[in-house]
């Protein structure tokens, strides 16, 4: 503290060597402890009982990072004057140096019972508590400080230092209108204050409050922070495009200074700006040449991270977050990437691992919260309801009821209910018949994304002739063998429940069945599925679909593309269900899906022609829409409504409604295992 050198220097009148010392004052005046610790080893050993030039060696060893020694000078100080009140206030700040907070504590608390209007003590400790982030404490001491020496600078930078770790606490704890308070109080001491300001800008963020950042980024003086800042709020805002304008301009604005801190912040924010427009071939070619010119930077590796994860390279992703962690195990970027990346990979159990780690390192944090609570949502039991409403020009009517029950036992294995009801009339014949289906399932994650899935059960029907009870049930893999692309292969036994007659008939199939979806980086895609199906009637059915589709937006997520259907039939067997040796359809589609507050919607629209035999072209027409509220977390209820008269939708090959219900209900908040390694 310059109020001990100035002490200090009333002591130079008592030696005859002060004018020797002057050189060695003005060394530790100007921040030069190097050069001021190698010239009082000199004073010292020639006057080694000198009080002024031991104090002053051992602020310079001090200050010049050599707190240990320094320490132990002044220990021996204190111990040759006991009594000594500037000896002791080198003393305390000695513990200081070497991050003894607890201890200084108590000193400094001593020190002030000795002489409570002491600016040194006062303020000395006030940096203690703000330390030990007591910083309502600390800030009251800072101010009895100022009130001893008001406007002191190194006073006010320590006030304004406390209140931003006091701001960070109250904004960790959502506790967002004091935090704002104490950050323009900064501002009235410190106008334009980056420091402030960015915490400021940030706590509007945390609030979502989007205006206000942005007005706050915008009255920055400094140039490159003010447009990183303002395409942060634009990306958190949804506007991608103008969030890549601004980072364009942060680099322009970079190319004006020589600071390398500054200039990578520009190039971080533009890559950034580059992946969240989904330009990733260019976000690749930036980050290899930071790479080149930062190779040790930490930011540099989260880049590569946040690539693979928005290209879905999550083996990528996750190499990088080690590479982070391995340089420093209390990342922030670090901990909490690598959390989401195996949270992406599919493994939860390690997701769960490092979020937690996230909150060790950083109190509270509101994103590593929210993931560990959808962890926990995910793995938690579940119960999802249906009910429905089907009619169709063949004046066939049903009701369906279904429930399923999802129940993890662990991050690896579930089992899962199911239970179906199905009543169908057609209502000009008055034939009426009913099926229930029950079964049980177990879902295991082998490895990361890779799922086998079963269920196995029976199904019981009442038909106008027939009644009988026989099993149904499936085998599924799914899994994500490359990025980007979803595979599910696997056998599935059903019966025939169209409408009365076909129950009436018991028909099962036996479905084999292949999809595979291909995504790219460049917003395409690729969907196709094969089904061979023979029946117990003797028949045998071939089932294509292939989708070729392309993103257009992703707020909300709007697509389109063209479908091309298939169906083939052995044998024919028009008076109880659709089976034509050839039927062929192709339809352009386009699909929504988004949500805004608590609900959340998708609609789905095709049109197009399709061709049963030989026949010439009919139309087709089909619409589906979607919506779900969440009336809390843990439950929510939607509602949905299909048409189509598209011929392979149904097993009479009618023009069909349908309108339903839904229901989802989380029983607990809480999985029923501990989750972790």
């Amino acid at each position: 503290m310059r109020s001990l050198l100035t002490i200090t220097l009333l002591f130079i009148g008592m030696y005859s060597q002060a004018q020797e010392m002057q050189t060695g004052f003005t060394y530790l005046e100007t921040g030069q402890y190097k050069k001021a610790e190698v010239f009082f080893t000199v004073i010292v050993k020639e006057y080694p009982t000198n009080k002024t030039a031991r104090l002053c060696y051992g602020r310079a060893l001090g200050l010049n990072g050599k707190t240990t020694a320094a320490k132990a000078l002044f220990t021996t100080l204190k111990s040759d004057y006991p009594t000594d009140f500037e000896v002791a206030l080198n003393y305390a700040e000695s513990l200081l140096w070497n991050k003894d907070y607890q201890e200084a504590r108590t000193f400094y608390k001593t020190l002030i019972t000795q002489q409570s209007d002491s600016f040194a003590a006062l303020l000395g400790y006030a940096n203690t508590l703000s330390n030990l982030k007591a910083y309502d404490e600390a800030l009251q001491y800072v101010n009895k400080a100022l009130s001893v020496q008001p406007d002191n600078g190194n006073a006010l930078v320590s006030r304004k230092y406390m209140r931003l770790g006091k701001a960070s606490v109250l904004m960790q704890e959502e506790v967002y209108d004091p935090a704002v308070m104490l950050l323009e109080e900064n501002l009235v001491d410190f106008p334009k204050d980056q420091d402030t300001q960015n915490v400021l800008a940030n706590n509007y963020l945390l609030q979502k409050n989007y205006p206000k950042a942005q007005e706050v980024y915008k009255t920055m003086t400094d140039t490159i922070g003010s447009y990183t800042g303002q395409a942060l709020v634009a990306h958190n805002n949804h506007k991608e495009k103008e969030a890549l304008e601004l980072a364009k301009n942060a680099v322009i604005a970079s190319r004006n200074t020589v600071d390398s801190t500054k200039i990578f912040i520009a190039k971080e924010r533009y890559i950034q700006a580059l992946l969240w427009n989904g330009k990733y071939a260019q976000a690749q070619q930036e980050i290899n040449k930071l790479s080149v010119a930062y190779p040790e930077n930490n930011n540099v590796s989260s880049l590569l991270a946040t690539y693979g994860l928005y290209t879905g390279n999550f083996k990528k992703s996750i190499a990088a977050y080690k590479t982070i962690l391995l340089k420093d195990a209390t990342s922030f970027d670090g901990n909490l990437g690598i959390a989401n990346a195996y949270r992406a990979q599919g493994n939860l159990t390690k997701a769960y691992t490092y979020a937690q780690k996230t909150l060790e390192y950083y109190p509270n944090q509101k994103d590593a919260k929210g993931l560990i609570n959808i962890i926990e949502n995910t793995l938690s039991p579940v119960v999802n309801t249906n009910a429905a409403y089907t009619a169709d020009n063949g004046n066939n009517e049903a009701y369906t009821v279904t429930a399923t029950a999802t129940i993890p036992f662990s991050e690896r294995f579930k089992t899962i209910l199911q239970y179906g009801y199905r009543t169908t009339e057609n209502m000009v014949s008055q034939e009426m018949a009913y099926n229930t289906n029950i079964a049980i399932g177990a879902h295991y994650r082998v490895l990361n994304n890779t799922w086998l899935e079963s269920t196995l059960g029976f199904v019981k029907a009442n038909a106008p002739s027939n009644e009988y009870t026989d099993v149904n049930g499936s085998l599924f893999l799914t899994s994500r063998p490359l990025p980007l692309q979803y595979l599910k292969v696997g056998y599935s036994r059903e019966l025939q429940n169209f409408n009365a007659s076909l129950i009436d008939e018991k028909i099962f199939m036996n479905n084999y069945s292949l999809n595979y979806n291909m995504g790219t980086n460049i917003n395409l895609g690729w969907y196709t599925g094969y089904t061979y199906t023979t029946q117990t009637d003797g028949n045998t059915r071939n089932l294509l679909f292939t989708s070729l589709y392309y993103t257009f937006t992703k707020r909300p997520a709007i697509k389109g593309g063209i479908n091309y259907q298939y169906l083939g039939f052995k044998n024919q067997v028009p008076t109880l269900y659709f089976s034509p040796s050839k039927y062929q359809a192709l339809e352009a589609f386009i699909d929504l899906q988004g949500n805004k507050g608590n609900w959340s919607y998708s609609a789905n629209v095709a049109g197009g022609y399709q061709f049963i035999e030989n026949n010439s072209a009919t139309s087709l027409f089909r619409a589906e829409a979607t919506f779900t509220y969440n009336i809390s977390e843990r439950f929510q209820v939607g509602g949905y409504g299909k048409y189509s008269t598209i011929a392979s939708e149904t097993a009479a090959g009618f023009e069909f409604t349908e309108v339903g219900v839904k229901l989802r209900w989380q029983v607990l908040d809480k999985p029923l295992f501990k989750i972790g390694e």
